[in-house]
């Protein structure tokens, strides 16, 4: 009974062992599947995809068939199933049981793997959670690998007749008296018959051979106890292995010191042969067996593969993104170009060369191909190791043979494999703006057909936006030719000025910004600049129409502020005739300058107002009466006079000289103050170059129009005045004295018809003026005769019929002199006349005829 009862409780006990080591390993099992797919190279990044079912999902099936187990699903942090095992539950919330929702999941987010025995309502399993992290350390998900109960215990329920039938014989045996044998056999064997250990082999052996998954068992001493078909396939080891040492089987020495060493190794990426595996080792020796470890291996190589075909084409993308956002941003040709090159360099080629039709660099529009062989391109750009290489602004020749030609024949990428270089044409709608040739040097991979694609694309992007840049050339280009033709040319050289003047175009554009300077009758000098609304050739447009019109206005000898208000006039005329034309808004600063007097008389729209560089060197800008910008209408235009010292120097300028996006008004002038400030005895010249040195930027986005004049008196001793009594008999006595003063000057030579000029405007002074009458006379490059009276009636010029007794005079006035006219003052108006220092006898030819 003893016996029996003994018999019993061992096979008791040899039945819970066995439910409770069977239990273990499929924990076992599920902790590696899980592990092993959690950590498998490319399941962070399929996780992070946006198809992250789509990718995980044929691993998992793929992973269930292989291990054997019941279930292998993926869910997200929100708990979605990622993967499962009935498809219909992807995308599906897993609403966890208790225990996993209290024990399982905080375990999990703190980064452990959990073993667990779930137990639900017609389902138990035995389960392990594996958390997955990505680079940043940053919980993606987890992977779940279950086992069910009912499959577990079917094992060891089908061991039971067994171990009975064992209990039996070990009763017989005992009852004969071979209770010794019975337990030593029963110690040996673990309480399994030969049949049963036979089965328990042959399991053993088929699982062994048929995972995919390469198995090996190696002992302290390096030999090779076990390797299952999957590691001889992986490794290529020869026949009969077992039983060998590591290092006489013929495997690299980098495999063979991987296998033999003492170091554990997690999901090691190891590469021998043509093949790339995932080594995991851990030793033996903790779970009972002897001194050594097992290694498994998994081949990766198509999923590195895989991985590296992904990578590369999120590299491509990223390179196209960085291309669309940089290369464009200028609307310069060489600046696209270097852009284009910089984005080129930084992950798909080691060297880039772009190479211009020359035209094309001058804004021209592209020719349809090129002529033939030896048709010359500009090289425009050059980045990365070239020796040997043409240089940037070089010729460089189509060969008949060459790449280039036959890119530009084919119109497509051309790869030379010899050179390790890809030319692709730079093509818009047909026409060709040039190439651009794409280099690698080692260790950089030669280039294959994603590569070809790509370059091909980058070309696209590129020709459009040097397309843009060259449209925007031409046009900056003719808006500057007619800017330039439109200011004058050369400035006349005036009495008591000498001028200096700078113009600078914006580098966004040519504006409207101008100057002029114009001759007045009695050496007085009118000065302006402007500053039309806009950029480009409407705004050079704009500046040529306003700048002849002014022009117009002031040869009438107006005061400022009805030259500025007829100009008003004109603007607001011009914006209700030509939409497409934006005159409104305009500036102007208009400036007459008295050499006889010193006085400046000076009037604006909405413009800043002058400078002044005070022979001290003191620099100061005075009030002057302002006025809205031309064409806004309704507001008086006010003048203002000041008095400049001789030596003075006069500085009118555009808003473009003081005014940046990062500077205001009043920053920029005080620092033009601060840069001429304790200027003494500089000219003109010198004045406008530093002004434009110190306050202009290196990139203006406004073009600047700047004037710059010294002003000098007309020597005392070259003027002469003489008051007229309102009586006739005056004349003479007057008209005398101007004589003599002709011959102090020596001007013998016109004194004669001088002396007519004069008689005739003093008399028409007397008869149809006003007093006081004043006369006065001034000598520099011309003798200039004013007569000055109350009235503002105006002679006019006209043919006198033959029977007139009167009517000649104005006529005579205006044979005998170079140039006369009326102007108005604030007391009435100056008729003059001014002639050259020497006689001209053609010009007494008519009076033949009078």
């Amino acid at each position: 009974m003893i016996i029996v009862i003994l018999v019993i409780a061992a096979v008791a006990a040899m039945v819970l062992q066995a439910r409770s080591s069977t239990r273990s390993d499929a924990g076992r099992v599920t902790r590696g599947v899980a592990e092993s797919f959690a950590h498998a190279p490319g399941t962070v990044e399929a996780m992070q995809s946006p198809d992250r079912s789509a990718l995980l999902q044929p691993h998992t099936a793929e992973v269930q068939r292989a291990t054997d187990v019941d279930s292998v699903v993926v869910v997200s942090t929100s708990l979605v199933q990622i993967t499962a095992t009935d498809p219909s539950h992807i995308g599906q919330p897993y609403q966890p049981p208790q225990l996993v929702q209290e024990q399982v999941l905080p375990r999990l987010e703190n980064g452990e793997t959990v073993t667990f025995n779930l137990s639900q309502p017609g389902f138990r399993s035995i389960s392990t959670a594996v958390p997955v992290f990505d680079a940043d350390h940053r919980l993606l998900g987890f992977v779940a690998a279950s086992i069910a109960v009912e499959r577990v215990d079917a094992i060891v329920n089908a061991h039971l007749p067994v171990l009975l039938g064992g209990a039996a014989g070990a009763v017989v045996l005992a009852a004969a008296g071979a209770a010794v044998a019975s337990r030593r056999v029963l110690r040996q064997t673990h309480g399994l018959g030969p049949a049963e250990l036979a089965r328990m082999y042959e399991h053993h052996d088929a699982v062994l051979h048929a995972v995919r998954e390469g198995v090996l068992i190696i002992d302290g001493d390096g030999r090779l106890m076990l390797a299952n078909d999957e590691a001889k396939r992986l490794l290529a080891l020869p026949a009969g292995p077992e039983q060998q040492p590591v290092a006489a089987l013929g495997l690299p020495p980098a495999t063979a010191a991987l296998l033999t060493s003492a170091e554990e190794v997690t999901d090691g990426i190891h590469r021998t042969g043509d093949r790339l595996l995932a080594v995991n080792k851990r030793p033996t020796a903790p779970y009972g067996g002897l001194s050594g470890s097992v290694v498994t291996l998994r081949d990766t190589t198509e999923l590195h593969d895989l991985t590296s075909r992904i990578a590369d084409a999120g590299q491509r993308r990223r390179l196209l993104y960085e291309a669309g956002m940089r290369i464009g941003q200028s609307l310069d040709i060489t600046r696209t170009c270097e852009d284009l090159a910089a984005v080129a360099v930084e992950g798909f080629a080691d060297r880039v060369f772009v190479d211009l039709v020359d035209s094309v660099s001058r804004g021209e529009e592209p020719p349809a191909g090129i002529d033939g062989p030896g048709e010359v391109l500009r090289r425009t750009v050059l980045v990365g190791p070239s020796p040997g290489a043409m240089p940037v602004g070089a010729a460089v020749v189509v060969l008949a043979d060459g790449p280039q030609a036959r890119a530009v024949a084919d119109g497509r990428a051309v790869v030379d494999a010899h050179h390790a270089a890809l030319t692709v044409p730079l093509r818009i709608r047909g026409g060709l703006l040039g190439l651009v040739e794409f280099g690698r040097t080692a260790p950089s991979p030669p280039f294959d057909r994603e590569d070809v694609l790509l370059a091909e694309d980058l070309a696209a992007r590129a020709a459009v936006s040097i397309d843009n840049a060259r449209r925007y050339t031409r046009e900056h280009g003719t808006a500057m030719a007619l800017q330039r033709s439109l200011l004058p040319r050369i400035v006349p050289e005036r009495t008591g000025l000498d001028i200096a003047h700078s113009y600078l175009p914006a580098t966004a554009g040519v504006g409207g910004d101008w100057y002029d300077v114009i001759p007045l009758p009695g050496f007085r000098t009118a000065l302006l600049v402007g500053d039309v609304v806009g950029h480009g050739i409407n705004a050079a447009v704009v500046m040529g129409r306003l700048r002849t019109a002014l022009r117009t206005f002031a040869t009438l000898d107006l005061p400022p502020d009805e030259v500025l208000g007829r100009l008003d006039e004109l603007v607001s005329q011009l914006d209700e005739d030509a939409s497409e034309l934006n005159v409104t808004g305009s500036t102007c600063v208009y400036a007459v300058y008295d050499p006889v007097t010193g006085h400046c008389l000076l009037s604006r729209a909405g413009h800043l107002g002058p400078a002044v560089l005070a022979p001290d060197g003191t620099v100061s800008y005075p009030e002057i009466a302002s006025a809205p910008p031309l064409g806004v209408g309704g507001y008086p235009f006010g003048t203002t006079e000041i008095a400049l010292a001789p030596g003075s120097h006069l500085l009118l300028f555009s808003d473009g000289l003081v005014e940046t996006r990062g500077r205001d008004i009043d920053e920029g002038l005080e620092q033009l103050r601060s840069a001429l400030a304790g200027r003494t005895g500089t000219g003109p010249d010198d004045v406008c170059a530093l002004a434009v040195e110190s306050c202009l930027t290196p990139h203006p986005a406004d073009d600047v129009a700047l004037l710059v004049a010294r002003t000098g008196l007309l020597p005392a001793d070259r003027t002469a005045s003489w008051d007229v009594p309102a009586d006739p008999a005056a004349v003479a006595p007057v008209r005398a004295a101007c004589v003599r003063q002709l011959t102090e000057w020596g001007l013998e030579e016109i004194s004669f018809s001088t002396e007519l000029i004069l008689s005739e405007l003093i008399t028409n002074a007397i008869r149809h003026g006003a007093p006081p009458v004043r006369v006065r006379m001034l000598l520099d490059t011309s003798l200039v005769c004013e007569v000055f009276d109350a009235s503002s009636t105006a002679p006019h010029l006209r043919w006198a019929a033959t029977t007139d007794e009167g009517g000649r005079g104005i006529f005579l006035v205006a044979q005998l002199a170079h140039r006369w006219g009326t102007r108005y003052t604030p007391t009435g108006k100056v008729i003059w006349s001014e002639q050259s220092l020497t006689a001209d006898p053609a010009a007494f030819a008519p009076l033949d005829d009078l």
